[in-house]
């Protein structure tokens, strides 16, 4: 049996990645030498040698199991262990292990750090992504987490009210409550649904008291904000009390909804459908704004035109200069969801759209790309520019631009890996939890742009220079691509990953569920999930072989 070779004090994870590739390549080149590795800690592997195995090969020859387990040890050891701690601060919040979790934080203060935005993350990581965690409480929060976290002094701010009062967990809006970190405003006092203390936030005379008013907002955006938050947590006599007040402020709201069908069935509406709160700048839109848009995006969920142009039609004044970031929104919405006709609607009637003026910030092209819909690209970069970068490049297609990132050994030349997509590892951190390596980061979202856009030859020349086939990549949680195939019905790229030995056992991070689980659960789309179990029982060996 030959002696695992022995990890230097201080390993490098970038190394280990070349030395993976150069032995892939030199398999391919026919090296004995590499043949005979491959062979000692691989025998059942046929001919080619993909990089997930060569990386396995390397991983064995080291000692560890697979690469994972590799990596973790190498991250363990690299900047006083900070990167591999805070993956392992995410598991143990994952795992509901607060006791680990308590032991990482004594070990590595420096997780709550909020310069490095370490803390938020991990408090983030309680609190569900999903928009409304209210039927799985059990499953999608981890309020013991959270409380470990608030003693143990990790940043509280609006954003985590925020995030928790939009997915409707009430338990961590009271878990928040309790621990004082919650202001005492009107907004969190209707999220949490207390009618007379609502009621308290107002004067004789019926004027909100300043001391009420959201943190930078006034009593007119305070009061919208509050409506929705009692809407979204469905707390009808506290939303009907907070219309009555915007009713006061603003006559032409009555008119508005009068006109449509009444107050009653305004306020069942929006308590039945929870639209969020929608900001322009540091102001929330008024509750009838806010219709509007959700109408809008409802009639683009439907691939309604005529009922899209309808509302444009009564509410035209959306379409003003003053109402640009709701726009934005309908155009990134549209982006998104691959309803190429609407941009066109919006871009063709919206003054502040038009490509003559300067562009307003957009992330439409990404979520185009993101979402397998570069189609569309285009359409929108008629006003907004694509990013000049290796993820956008291979999504979209332009091979010479992807080309462009790689050096004549074939590695990658990417100059500051920050300015590639996505950027400073902000979705990387605090989404994908991927560990603080930049190049490998944009090499993999590279890939996963590519293979979902069905480009497929620039899809191969990136596996081949180093993208990871079986990156923990999703558009918001740690995932894989095959994944993502499987939630939209992609069988095109599905069948690509498969044939190049995508691991179809993955899990992703929040349901622990397989590609195929994604498909017959989340996308309910049985033919697909056929289509994968297919694939996994074709790559199974036969009985006795």
């Amino acid at each position: 049996m030959t002696t695992p070779k022995s990890l230097p004090a201080r390993p490098s994870l970038e190394s280990l990645r070349k030395q993976a590739k150069r032995l892939a390549r030199d398999t391919a080149a026919g090296s004995a030498e590499a043949a005979a590795r491959v062979a000692a800690q691989l025998p059942e592997l046929g001919r080619s040698l993909s990089l997930r195995s060569a990386q396995l090969v390397i991983a064995r020859e080291h000692g560890f199991a697979g690469w994972r387990d590799l990596e973790a040890e190498v991250l363990k050891r690299s900047e006083g262990g900070l990167e591999w701690a805070f993956a392992e601060a995410r598991r143990a919040i994952h795992d509901k292990d607060v006791g680990r979790l308590a032991q990482l934080i004594e070990e590595h203060p420096a997780l709550l750090s909020e310069q490095r935005g370490l803390g938020a993350a991990l408090v983030a990581a309680t609190i569900p992504f999903l928009k409304d965690a209210a039927a799985h409480q059990e499953t999608q929060t981890r309020p013991e987490c959270l409380l470990l976290l608030i003693d143990a002094g990790a940043p509280i701010g609006a954003d985590v009210w925020d995030q928790v009062i939009s997915t409707r967990s009430a338990p961590m809006l009271e878990l928040l409550r309790a621990k004082g970190v919650l202001p005492d405003t009107l907004a969190i006092r209707a999220a949490l649904g207390d009618l007379e203390t609502v009621r308290a936030c107002f004067d004789a005379s019926g004027v909100l008291q300043r001391s009420a008013c959201s943190p930078g907002k006034g009593a007119l955006s305070s009061l919208n904000e509050a409506f929705l938050h009692a809407c979204r947590n469905r707390h009808e006599a506290v939303a009907a009390c907070l219309l009555e007040h915007c009713v006061a402020l603003e006559p032409e709201l009555a008119r508005r909804i009068d006109d449509w069908q009444g107050r009653a069935a305004f306020l069942a509406y929006m308590c039945e459908h929870s639209p969020p709160v929608v900001q322009d700048g540091a102001e929330s839109l008024p509750p009838w704004l806010v219709f509007v848009v959700h109408q809008l995006e409802r009639s683009m969920n439907e691939d309604d035109l005529s009922t899209f142009r309808g509302w444009l039609e009564r509410e035209a004044y959306l379409l003003g200069e003053p109402f640009s970031r709701a726009q934005v929104r309908l155009i990134e919405h549209a982006a998104g969801g691959n309803r190429g006709r609407f941009i066109e609607e919006l871009m063709a009637l919206a003054p502040a759209l038009s490509p003559r003026r300067p562009p307003l910030p957009c992330r439409a092209v990404t979520y185009a790309v993101e979402y397998g819909h570069a189609q569309l690209v285009p359409l929108l970069t008629r006003v907004w520019p694509l990013p000049d970068d290796l993820p956008h490049a291979a999504g979209v297609g332009d091979f010479a631009k992807v080309r462009r990132w790689f050096d004549a050994s074939g590695q990658p030349a990417l100059n500051n890996p920050l300015d590639h997509y996505p950027g400073a590892g902000v979705h990387g951190q605090t989404g994908l939890m991927w560990a603080d390596n930049h190049v490998q980061q944009v090499l993999d979202v590279a890939l996963a742009w590519a293979c979902i856009n069905h480009q497929f030859e620039i899809a191969s020349f990136l596996l081949e220079r180093g993208a990871d086939i079986d990156t923990r990549w999703g558009t918001h949680e740690p995932a894989s691509i095959l994944h993502e195939c499987a939630m939209s019905g992609n069988y095109e790229a599905a069948q690509f990953l498969i044939d190049r030995g995508i691991d179809m056992t993955l899990l992703d991070y929040r349901y622990r569920a397989s590609a195929e689980g994604w498909a017959r659960y989340g996308a309910r789309d049985e033919p697909m999930a056929r289509f994968l179990a297919a694939a996994a029982a074709a790559r199974r060996p036969a009985p006795g072989s």
